[in-house]
């Protein structure tokens, strides 16, 4: 008998999910509301690094000389130009997707579904009468959108989403971001390198705290931004936005996480900026879908709830990706791992999703990547835990780029020499920590890196050099 698979969103989580049932040889649907690709691809991954490029490409055109090479004339930022490189690129990875469908015989269904019982979805039409979608397993991966803070509303305008960020057609003359996290860094850098004067407000006693995050990389982070001019106050939320003639007036005081703070934390601070960001976090997608029409249980804030195996309450219902909140793991890759392991078991496997190697990239400048424990998240799970850094400033590609910020760190256990967690901030980060992934993975220790040539001379020297490091043989680290 031939399944018939249901999937709810489109995003990195949905249409892998909908690919590999279809693989298995299930009658697939895919419904989603708006394009395929989900935030990632529309509002996110895709779009946001369109830009990112541009801003590395205009930052290198200003250090020129340094390279041995003479600019003449003026060289600007073209916004209209760029919005149109951005929309094309998202509209060609459509197109893709689109095909994929295709290729799998993946029925494809624009439209906003809704749960009207167990095994049927009826999702409305604009040019005729709704869709009745038959199913016997469902997977949920309707995602996440923006937050808004009470007072501090969204408008579009003045008062920025993410979302609306990356569809300015002018670089704001000043911008505040709300928020320290992976989404405001990253924004903070963009908009930095692009003109703006930027300041980041953050409510933890760190930019970029998370706790995969290790705390060097944050302090290197901070002191890459102070040399960029890029203001941040960490311990601190944004109370109050108002519009005056002279731009919007922000009040930010002492944060409520901050349990001891100064005289001087405690003090408001008064700014007036152009433009205000919006970065403080994600809200679910599960509103007017018709949960309550299944046994799928949610959380206080609506986040679907899940086991390893991506099943929830309702045993012909399973979720995958941003859907499942902050408890798990809110990135597209992610994301389409559980998808595959969401898919298998609907067709009757038992896999369950392993988060131990899951890799982090963050676009700032330097990139910061992750994977694995953290120093602090080792010692607490009981290893006896040594910590080993190299600086990027000793490779000679690092020399030749000009990219000197940064370091690669090794969190290994020092009984077995086996890799916890590998964390870098330095020059294409997001690249390198791929080998990272693939040692915490497979369990290898720093031998077993040690015993790997790495070409030279490239920035991947850096895992050599650290291992190096971590077996107390090193050579220039």
């Amino acid at each position: 008998m031939t399944h018939q698979i249901c999937v709810m969103g489109a995003g990195p989580g949905g249409y892998v999910a909908a690919v590999r049932a279809a693989q298995q040889g299930a009658a697939v649907t895919l419904i989603e509301k708006e394009n395929p690709g989900g935030t990632c691809l529309n509002w996110g991954c895709i779009p946001s690094k369109v830009l990112i490029t541009t801003a590395e490409l205009f930052e290198r055109f200003r250090r020129a000389a340094d390279f041995g090479i003479t600019l003449t004339g003026n060289v600007a930022v073209d916004m209209a130009h760029l919005m149109a490189r951005k929309e094309k690129v998202i509209a060609d990875q459509i197109k893709g997707l689109h095909k994929l469908f295709d290729h799998h015989r993946i029925r494809y269904i624009q439209g906003s579904g809704h749960i009207l019982k167990t095994g049927v979805i009826e999702v409305p039409q604009p040019d005729g009468p709704a869709l009745a979608v038959a199913w016997d397993r469902l997977i949920l991966a309707t995602g996440s959108r923006p937050l808004d803070l009470p007072g501090l509303a969204v408008d579009g305008r003045r008062i920025l989403s993410s979302n609306d960020a990356l569809a300015l057609d002018r670089v704001p003359p000043s911008l505040l971001i709300v928020g320290g996290g992976v989404i405001g860094c990253e924004f903070a850098h963009l908009f930095s390198s692009l003109g703006a004067q930027v300041t980041v407000v953050e409510a933890l006693d760190r930019l970029l705290p998370l706790p995969s995050v290790d705390a060097a990389c944050s302090k290197v982070l901070q002191r890459e931004m102070k040399k960029r001019r890029i203001g941040f106050m960490t311990n601190r939320t944004v109370q109050t936005i108002s519009e005056t003639q002279e731009g919007l007036r922000v009040v930010i005081g002492a944060s409520p996480f901050n349990i001891a703070p100064t005289a001087k934390e405690k003090e408001p601070v008064e700014m007036f900026v152009d433009t205000v960001l919006m970065a403080v976090g994600r809200t679910p997608n599960t509103d007017g879908i018709g949960l309550e029409k299944t046994r799928v249980e949610v959380d206080e804030r609506g986040w679907v709830k899940t086991d390893d195996h991506m099943r929830t309450a309702d045993p012909a219902v399973f979720a995958v990706g941003d859907v499942l909140g902050p408890s798990r793991i809110m990135l597209a890759h992610a994301a389409a791992a559980e998808a595959q392991v969401a898919a298998d078991n609907a067709l009757g496997a038992d896999r369950r999703m392993d988060y131990r190697a899951v890799p982090g990239a963050i676009f700032t400048s330097p990139e910061v990547a992750t994977v694995g424990l953290t120093e602090i998240q080792a010692k607490a799970g009981g290893h006896a835990v040594r910590s080993d850094e190299v600086l990027f400033r000793t490779l000679g590609k690092a020399q030749v780029i000009g990219a000197l910020a940064g370091q690669a760190k090794i969190v290994s256990d020092s009984v077995t020499g086996r890799i916890l967690g590998v964390h870098i901030i330095g020059p294409h980060a997001t690249e390198l920590i791929a080998e990272g992934t693939l040692a915490v993975n497979k369990g290898l220790t720093v031998e077993d890196l040690v015993g790997t040539i790495h070409a030279h001379p490239t920035l991947a020297e850096i895992m050599s050099e650290t291992a190096m490091k971590a077996a107390d043989r090193p050579l220039h680290g």
